[in-house]
């Protein structure tokens, strides 16, 4: 009976000690993720409201044009972050598995930025940036007088300077991904293509890239969520201007829930962006599960 009891109470043990932490979980992010669902069907405005309205915020959100506006610039930042921190961070990760000098030096200064918040970022940029006190003030000090450089400043180009300081910060987290899986290869097969005479272009094109399609698949997911998601970067690099020119959709979803009053549309561009995410997600969970299955079988 007493072995019975102890051998219950070590399983119970770790269930009891998690149970608040999923209690907190369940209530704070799955019911908030309910609620907000369910005031996308209201007529809320200033406050939630009980009066169901059915799909007419959904129908408002897509007559927007800011919103169409939020949906193309985050096409324009999404598609380039993703490409540059995948790019960038193949390449420092292959530059790294060289077994360079200084490699334990370099590694950490790749990675710093992943370290500060998305605020610091933004602000550190939004000051080198700036034509009165960054990049082009410092080089009309130096005798450039006829530099320019007011990306921040243009409606045309301000999109690309969120993209360049989201990059700094994700690029080296990519290149930790990447080196990782660059280090899980088995060297064998990696000296049976050299001994069969592949050049070292080849033997990444053909070889080493190929095996390397998981980090890949992780890397994307990361990155696309991190920029559906992104708010704290926009607001403190650009607040969403010059004018509304990068403006994303988190940045609609704030201006709209708590500036215009409109909780209901809000509400509505929340749960675009949630399936858009899941869109991305499940798939992932799903192509993970399907390959731990099959490895056990």
């Amino acid at each position: 009976m007493q072995n019975y009891q102890r051998d219950w109470l070590q399983r119970m043990l770790p269930r009891l000690a998690l149970s608040p932490s999923l209690a907190v979980i369940l209530v704070f992010v799955y019911g908030f993720i309910v609620y907000t669902s369910y005031l996308s069907f209201t007529n809320s405005k200033m406050f939630a409201s009980t009066d169901l309205i059915g799909l007419e915020n959904y129908v408002r959100l897509f007559n927007l044009p800011n919103w169409h506006l939020a949906l193309k610039n985050l096409g324009i930042f999404g598609g380039l972050y993703i490409l540059i921190c995948v790019c960038l961070g193949l390449f420092l990760a292959i530059l790294l598995d060289q077994k360079i000098r200084g490699e334990g030096l370099i590694r950490p200064v790749y990675l710093y930025p992943m370290a500060v918040s998305f605020i610091v970022t933004g602000t550190a940029w939004k000051w080198f940036l700036d034509p009165g006190i960054g990049l082009e003030h410092v080089m009309h000090l130096w005798g450039w007088d006829s530099f320019t450089f007011r990306w921040i400043k243009e409606t045309n180009t301000a999109i690309y300077c969120v993209v360049i300081a989201a990059v700094w910060q994700s690029s080296g987290f990519v290149m930790a991904m990447f080196l990782a899986g660059l280090r899980g290869i088995d060297n064998e097969v990696l000296k049976a293509a050299q001994v069969d005479g592949a050049s070292p272009y080849h033997m990444y094109r053909r070889i080493v890239i190929p095996m390397l399609r998981p980090v890949f698949l992780s890397a994307f997911v990361v990155l696309a969520h991190m920029a559906i998601k992104s708010y704290d970067l926009i607001i403190a690099l650009t607040n969403g201007g010059p004018g509304r020119a990068t403006e994303l959709p988190a940045t609609f979803m704030y201006s709209y829930t708590f500036t215009r009053n409109q909780m209901g549309v809000g509400a509505a561009s929340a749960v675009i962006m949630l399936m858009t995410v899941a869109a991305i997600i499940v798939p992932y969970l799903y192509s993970e599960l399907r390959e731990r299955q099959h490895e056990r079988n």
